[in-house]
Parts: structure tokens; C-alpha cells; sequence
């Protein structure tokens, strides 16, 4: 074990850098500093999502680094940061994209620009290092071939089809809320513009055809979902671990939307140098592959050449083509609070008992 003085050298020595980007440092310098602190402590980073148990065991093998990890939403892991500050028990934890600036705002992130960091898209980080997305999520379709014959393919496609479409609680569930605002960019609406996804769906409703049961594992493989519209990493999941030949996962060709999720180094962290280490492999080459085997999409994923057997748990990048990062984010942060209540008066009124 590293003395305590060693620990404070070594951190010292590195701290004394600039600490924004590793392009401005020696990553080995990172790394001598990160193994004398010996230690990282994460938060909503659990094995079972997005394979993190890989990355922490290359992390844990390759730099002698022990981890320990406490599951909790984003909300609760800002909370945390926020109550502990200088009692800091957490070093990094993993936010949905819309948490990234709020860290900001609080008070509560510590920016690292990881090597890679020109590769990121300029939409998918913060400009100063505090977040950036290491994977992604998109809209998508899963569909149970043995029920739906014609696979949809678009919005469109959806319309015309004489299946159940099930989209869940869009009151409670982000998934739900995403699936109508992907809905909306489809037709022609956006953050600010609802209201073609609205009567798209209460047209659904008005046909019987609106499925809210929660689109989880357990109703699908029981057969009760046709068709769910669901974040891709979900459906690919899910169809894998069901039976992979029984259902078809689709980013919708005429429009779909695409969110993420970003490591934020707590401000306090009392292993700093090892989260930052951290961030450095989650966005290297190997840590990219390691979430794509959790079926999350690397945020490099065009950068990479992904093995064949990971590549097989994805979709081709030409089925995104149609999939775009929310435009304005501040007004989809307005519109998600209102949609409970437009969704409603607009959608669920029309449901036929």
C-alpha cells in the first residue's frame, strides 16, 4: 500500500499542472498520480449498466485502482455531491445529459478534457471539460416479428399499421417523454412545437391502438408489447436476451432523437486524479468498445472499429442518419415539465376503454 505521503506527493505534483486537458499533461503523470490515490468511489455506475463492470475491472486490473460503486439516479447523485462537499464519499458519477449543465450551475463538476476529447461532437460536450457524453441513446422500435409482419420503419410506417403501439407513462418515464419528442421532430414539430406528435398519438388512442403498459423487459418477452418505442440500448438488450431472432430494433428513417449520458468528476472528490484517470479510459478506445458491450453507442463510434462480436450488438451508424441531438434544450426542459398535462387532455382522453 502507498503511504499517505507518497499519495499527497504524487497528487500534488500533478495537481500542480493544468488540469483541464490531458493534451496539457502527461497522461503517465495522471496515472502515477491516480495509483498513489489507489482509490475511486462512483455513483449510478453499476455493474449491470452499460458494462461498467468491465471498465472497472480494466481499470481495477490495469492501474491497481480499487472501486466501489453506489446505485442512484441523477438527481440523487448531484443531491449527494452537493450535501457531502468537502466530506466528498463520491469521486465520479454517471448523469443523464440534461444533469450535465446543472453540475455546472451548482457548483458541483471539475473539468478533464480526456485525450480523445476532439473526437467528441461539440453538441455532446461542455466547452470548458466539465461533462461530455460517453455514450448515447436513440429512440428507436423494438417489434415482435411473430406478432407485426410488416416491420415498421418511420413514424409513418407506425401510422398505417394495425398493431398496438406501446410508448408507456410519458408523465413519469423519460424514455416516454423522448419517444414524443422524437415523434414531433418526425412530423415537423420540435421542442417548442408539440402538437404533431400529440395528434399523432391521440389518433393511435382514438384507434385503440395506444399501448401504455411500461414497456419493460417482463411484459415484452410475455408477449404483451407489438411494437414499443423504446431507447435503442433497451430494445437491443432486451431482444438479446429474449431471443434475438423474434425481434427487429429500428431507429425510425424519418426522424428520431439522440440523448446521452456523462461522467461528472465531483468537485470535491477526495480521489480526483483517479476519476479523471477514469474519464480517460472511459473515452479511450477500449473503454468506448467496453459500454458498446453493454449496447450502449459510443460517442466516438465512428472513430472506432468496434470486433465483430460487439458490432453484432448494435445497429449499423446508417440507421442514425435521421437521429439528431435535441436542438434546444432549455425549451425541451419547458416542454417535458408541460407534457403530463398536454398529454393528458390531448392523448389519453381519446383512450377507448
Amino acid at each position: 500500500m502507498k503511504s499517505l505521503f507518497a499519495s499527497v506527493l504524487a497528487s500534488a505534483i500533478f495537481l500542480a499542472l493544468p488540469a483541464a486537458h490531458a493534451a496539457d499533461n502527461s497522461v503517465a503523470e495522471l496515472e502515477k498520480a491516480a495509483k498513489a490515490e489507489g482509490q475511486i468511489n462512483s455513483v449510478g455506475m453499476p455493474d449491470s449498466w452499460a458494462n461498467w463492470k468491465g471498465t472497472w475491472e480494466d481499470i481495477s486490473s490495469k492501474y491497481g485502482i480499487k472501486h466501489s460503486d453506489t446505485d442512484m439516479s441523477s438527481a440523487q447523485e448531484l443531491a449527494k455531491f452537493a450535501a457531502e462537499k468537502s466530506n466528498a464519499t463520491a469521486d465520479i458519477g454517471d448523469v443523464g445529459a440534461a444533469f450535465g449543465p446543472v453540475a455546472i450551475q451548482k457548483g458541483l463538476a471539475q473539468p478533464y478534457k480526456p485525450t480523445t476529447w476532439d473526437q467528441v461532437p461539440a453538441w455532446a460536450k461542455d466547452k470548458d471539460g466539465n461533462w461530455a457524453l460517453a455514450y448515447t441513446g436513440t429512440i428507436a422500435f423494438i417489434v415482435n416479428k411473430d406478432q407485426v409482419k410488416d416491420i415498421p420503419h418511420s413514424w409513418a410506417d407506425l401510422k398505417k399499421g394495425k398493431y398496438v403501439v406501446t410508448i408507456g407513462d410519458v408523465g413519469v418515464a423519460a424514455q416516454a417523454a423522448n419517444g414524443v419528442l422524437a415523434a414531433a421532430y418526425a412530423m415537423g414539430g420540435s421542442e417548442k412545437n408539440l402538437k404533431p406528435a400529440l395528434s399523432f398519438f391521440s389518433d393511435l388512442a382514438k384507434e385503440g391502438r395506444l399501448g401504455v403498459t411500461d414497456p419493460v423487459i417482463a411484459n415484452i418477452e410475455k408477449g404483451e408489447i407489438q411494437v414499443a418505442v423504446v431507447w435503442d440500448f433497451n430494445g437491443l438488450n432486451y431482444r438479446d436476451q429474449i431471443d434475438k431472432s423474434k425481434f427487429e430494433v429500428v431507429i425510425p428513417a424519418d426522424g428520431s432523437i439522440t440523448s446521452g449520458y456523462t461522467t461528472i468528476i465531483n468537485k470535491y472528490a477526495k480521489h480526483p486524479n483517479a476519476a479523471k484517470l477514469a474519464r480517460e479510459y472511459i473515452f479511450s478506445d477500449a473503454g468506448q468498445i467496453n459500454l458498446a458491450r453493454g449496447y450502449a453507442r459510443p460517442i466516438r463510434a465512428e472513430h472506432l472499429t468496434l470486433p465483430d462480436d460487439v458490432k453484432a450488438k448494435l445497429l449499423p451508424n446508417a440507421e442514425y442518419k435521421n437521429a439528431h441531438p435535441i436542438a434546444d434544450p432549455e425549451a425541451w426542459d419547458k416542454a417535458s415539465k408541460m407534457l403530463p398535462r398536454l398529454w393528458q387532455e390531448n392523448v389519453i382522453v381519446n383512450m377507448k376503454q
